[in-house]
């Protein structure tokens, strides 16, 4: 029997967690492929990541590879690269599948540069959306994770039957892949929102409070593009919600809490902006311009507060209503 072949793009810290779960299925057959010569080279000679798990030891049958011709015979192809690459990164793989049709599972979450959804972009016939409450260090680590496979019922069945068993990865699954994909872009910008009530006030009953508004809100954009209002209850979306707004590994989470407690956001690491930041901009006009202020409280209290110069009390009040 011939093992799964499986190409992870992107050799990061949660392409490498991800690589290293799959390596556990021995019918699994797992290269990660990355730009980066010292990832490929210690994953190779020392069965380390050493730029981002230093002290970790991988899987021994994992290999790394720059080479694009790894894509070639390819059963399966993880993308775990930043949103923004992926379309021109799948471009340049198309050129060496060749008539091998891959099975590509986006797992990075955000936008186009346009603005539009990742897997409609992508320049392959069988695509799908993979999206779960999952801090890399925690896959990494082998405890149980969960996702959402947005996608046709037969690549979740190959995904969950054959790629993932002995893994401990599990999954649920919708054909809403525009939700799946939807939910995961927005829950960064509701974890800023959760983070800046919990900065201010430490306060289950608040946090909660401002978790409901957004699970109502996100609920909402999923009927305006479209999509299926039950995937607000997948993995993808109120799992991820919590995973992302409530606790504290979360970045966006963090950097709401940052601003909660009165530090000036503008004068910090634009890095930890990416994410929450940009999706704060591009919904909180996007209401505007459909005249949907009122309901989407918790994004127009957001964007007063990010690019309107509003202060937190504002942004408390609006929010709290009180």
């Amino acid at each position: 029997m011939s093992k799964n072949r499986i190409v992870v793009a992107g050799g990061g810290v949660f392409g490498t967690a991800m690589a290293e779960r799959l390596a556990w299925n021995t019918d699994n057959s797992v290269v990660i492929h990355s730009i980066e010569k010292e990832v490929v080279e210690t994953i190779n000679s020392q069965h380390r990541n050493v730029k981002y798990f230093p002290t970790r030891f991988l899987n021994m049958n994992l290999s790394a590879s720059s080479d694009y011709s790894v894509f070639s015979d390819a059963d399966a192809v993880f993308l775990v690269i930043p949103s923004k690459a992926i379309v021109s990164f799948s471009q340049e793989m198309k050129k060496y599948t060749g008539s091998n049709e891959p099975l590509i599972i986006n797992l990075a979450k955000g936008m186009s540069d346009d603005g539009a959804f990742i897997t409609e972009k992508i320049p392959f016939r069988n695509t799908a959306s993979m999206k779960g409450p999952s801090f890399a260090i925690e896959v990494l680590n082998g405890l149980p994770t969960a996702f959402t496979f947005g996608g046709v019922e037969s690549d979740y069945l190959y995904v969950r039957d054959q790629l993932f068993p002995g893994t401990s990865l599990m999954l649920d699954h919708t054909d809403d892949v525009r939700g799946v994909e939807l939910t995961s872009i927005l829950k960064n910008m509701y974890a800023i929102a959760i983070g800046l009530v919990s900065g201010r006030y430490s306060s289950p009953n608040v946090d909660f409070l401002v978790y409901t508004k957004a699970v109502n809100e996100i609920r909402g954009f999923l009927r305006m593009f479209d999509c299926d209002p039950e995937t607000i209850f997948r993995y993808c979306a109120i799992g991820d919600l919590g995973l992302t707004g409530l606790n504290d590994l979360s970045r966006n989470r963090t950097l709401g809490m940052l601003i909660g407690k009165g530090f000036d956001y503008t004068q910090g690491n634009t890095a930890t902006l990416v994410e929450g930041h940009r999706t704060i901009k591009l919904f909180g006009q996007k209401t505007r311009q459909m005249g949907l202020e009122k309901e989407y409280p918790l994004v127009q209290a957001l964007y007063r507060l990010m690019y309107e110069g509003a202060n937190l009390n504002d942004y408390m009040l609006s929010v709290l209503g009180c």
